[in-house]
Formats: structure tokens, C-alpha cells, sequence
């Protein structure tokens, strides 16, 4: 197990993470509240949920928000064993298999959040499966009252989890906690509000801007100020995988990454395996981290979360965290680029109209 520097620590390997957020859980006196997109049908999925029954079953307050489409087992044994030892356990947004699914089911809850006794919060890019043991992830553990204020907002999403119609304006506004902003985004066109947040980062700017994420399909805003910030002298630096786990968006991802790069955008390849980190900093101070990746479908169709702040204790680490990723990363190379198979632009330009579903 790794070793928890406290109050914030920053987790970049599951297989070492999961073992501290287990200890969390089985350490639980109150409550454990957890939000998660994904609980995998495999041996880590099996470990929360034994977990989560045991404190359950012990007397402990436990609520269970798996999205509908990330739940791997929605007939696992153990949700029913949660239930009967007086947990609640809810699937958001259930699919539904009809013409329903081209207008409500694409919506996913892709949050990922364990909070425990208003005293321990985790929150980032990772699911509980076994799916991403050797990925790079990004995963902060804060031990703070901040735990409080990330309850109370699990509940609204609990309370919704069915919910077609609800206040967006009041879903997703704009949470300070001392020096932290929370910002979370709900399916929407009109509040991209985490998107809004990441151009004004990057607008302020002056010198350094360093993005992390799996998926990079950036609207013309974001793409602006990036390029922006480069003509005002400010390195911007990109790291994605060289692989993802989605090579739809992969493919599609290459048409932008030629004309950017002639802009004055660093972009390097993560090599190592796959990169499922989501986090930005502007200036070496100013951070970003939680679940949303840097495209169109996170800002317009998906319930995000991340936090923002300047806490130099969280700064540091993440910095740290970056530096290592780009040592394992190679650079972007535009020959490369420009002699790529026909056949790959043939797709990119097919599936351009679809950029905002992928």
C-alpha cells in the first residue's frame, strides 16, 4: 500500500490506490458515500462491494450510485446483500433499449467520488475495475471538512439518479470551499461549465499550460485560447496517450493534432500504457482534476465533476505527477503526421459530424 501523506495526497496507480481507498472504507465509523461510472464484474469490483456489505452490515451509513451503463453486474449478489443489511445502492439512468436511448441514454453520470465520515474525499479520473490496473490515473485523497460539502452534493445526485427533468442551473452551479472551486457540469449545450472554467484558466495564463486527458476533442473556444496563449508566449503542452481505449476518438483526434502543433502546441504521447489521468495546471500553481476529459462529450453530455484550486500542497504533486508522465512520453512528430495513411484522414473526415458523440 502506498504510503497517504496527508491532508492531500495524489494517487497515479491503481493497483497501489486501491489498497488505501479499501482501508478508508473498512476504517469507516458514519458514512460512506460512493459515485462511480464503472464498477467492474472482476476481482476489484468484487473487493468494494465485499467491502462496502461488510460496513453495511456492521451498521455503517452506505449509498451506492453506479451509473447505468458502467454497471459491468447489475444482478451482482452483492448489491442485493448491501440492500439487505440497509445500504442503498442506485443506478443512474438505467438503458433503456428503444428510440429513448438517441435522446436520454447517451447521458452518463461519469463522476467518481468516495466520501467517507465527512472526513475523507476522493475524487479523479478512476473506476473501481480491474479494466485500468496498469493505467496512469489521477486520484486525490483529501483528508479535510471539504469531505462535508462533497456530501452534500452526492445527495443531489442520488436523489436524481431517474430524474429526466430537474433544475440545471441549480445542478450545476459553482461550489467554493475555502480556497477550492467545485465545478460540475450536467448534460448541457447552454452550462459548459467546466469548459468555461478551462478557457478563463487558460486565458489567464502567462506562463505554462500543461493538460493531461485520455481524449482530446477540444471545441473551437479551447482551441482558440490555446493557440492564443501560445502567440502571448505562454508554453502549452498536451499529453495524451499514444493509445487510448477508445480508437474512434483516437482517429478522430489526429485531425486536429497537425494544425495545432503548427501553432505553437507541444503535444507528446504517453507510451507506458494507457493515459487515463485528467488534470490541468496553469502556471505551475493552478490545478484541475476530477473526471472530465477535454472534448466535446464530457462538456456537453456527461455529469462531471472536478476541483480547482491553488493549494501549492496539491500543486506540487500534481506537477510531480506531470513531469513523470512526460519523461515517459514521446514527442508529436509532424512528418509523421503529415504522411499518415490515406485511409486514416478518409475516417477522420467521416467521422467529424459525430465529434460531439464520441
Amino acid at each position: 500500500m502506498i504510503q497517504i501523506k496527508e491532508p492531500y495526497h495524489l494517487c497515479s496507480e491503481p493497483l497501489r490506490y486501491y489498497d488505501a481507498m479499501i482501508a478508508d472504507i473498512e476504517a469507516a465509523r458514519k458514512y460512506i458515500y460512493v459515485e462511480t461510472f464503472r464498477v467492474g464484474n472482476d476481482e476489484i469490483g468484487e473487493r468494494f462491494l465485499r467491502a462496502l456489505n461488510e460496513k453495511a452490515r456492521e451498521g455503517v451509513e452506505v449509498k451506492l450510485l453506479v451509473d447505468g451503463w458502467g454497471v459491468a453486474n447489475p444482478g451482482n449478489e452483492y448489491y442485493k446483500l448491501i440492500r439487505e443489511h440497509g445500504g442503498e445502492v442506485r443506478f443512474f439512468e438505467k438503458i433503456k433499449f428503444n428510440t429513448d436511448i438517441f435522446t436520454r441514454s447517451h447521458r452518463r453520470n461519469h463522476r467518481k467520488l468516495l466520501l467517507i465520515d465527512d472526513e475523507i474525499t476522493w475524487i479523479g479520473s478512476s473506476n473501481l475495475t480491474g479494466y485500468n490496473l496498469n493505467w496512469r490515473e489521477s486520484m486525490l485523497r483529501m483528508k479535510s471538512e471539504i469531505t462535508f460539502t462533497f456530501s452534500r452534493l452526492f445527495m443531489q445526485d442520488f436523489r436524481m439518479h431517474n430524474k429526466y427533468i430537474f433544475n440545471k442551473v441549480y445542478n450545476s452551479r459553482l461550489v467554493r470551499y475555502e480556497d477550492f472551486e467545485i465545478v460540475r457540469d450536467i448534460p448541457s449545450i447552454a452550462y459548459k461549465r467546466i469548459n468555461q472554467k478551462f478557457i478563463r484558466l487558460i486565458k489567464s495564463a502567462e506562463k505554462s499550460v500543461i493538460v493531461e486527458t485520455p481524449y482530446f476533442l477540444p471545441g473551437f473556444m479551447l482551441r482558440k485560447v490555446m493557440m492564443d496563449a501560445v502567440k502571448r508566449g505562454v508554453e502549452v503542452t498536451v499529453v495524451i496517450p499514444k493509445r487510448s481505449d477508445v480508437t474512434l476518438v483516437d482517429v478522430l483526434r489526429n485531425k486536429y493534432l497537425g494544425p495545432l502543433h503548427k501553432s505553437g502546441i507541444r503535444f507528446m504521447y504517453y507510451t507506458v500504457n494507457i493515459l487515463h489521468a485528467k488534470l490541468m495546471l496553469v502556471d505551475g500553481r493552478e490545478f484541475a482534476i476530477g473526471s472530465s476529459n477535454f472534448d466535446y462529450r464530457s462538456f456537453r453530455y456527461m455529469f462531471e465533476i472536478m476541483l480547482f484550486g491553488d493549494e501549492p500542497l496539491i500543486s506540487d504533486q500534481v506537477k510531480e505527477h506531470m513531469e513523470k508522465t512526460i519523461r515517459q512520453a514521446d514527442p508529436f512528430v509532424y512528418k509523421s503526421w503529415e504522411n499518415r495513411p490515406l485511409i486514416n484522414k478518409f475516417f477522420e473526415w467521416l467521422l467529424l459530424p459525430f465529434r460531439h458523440l464520441l
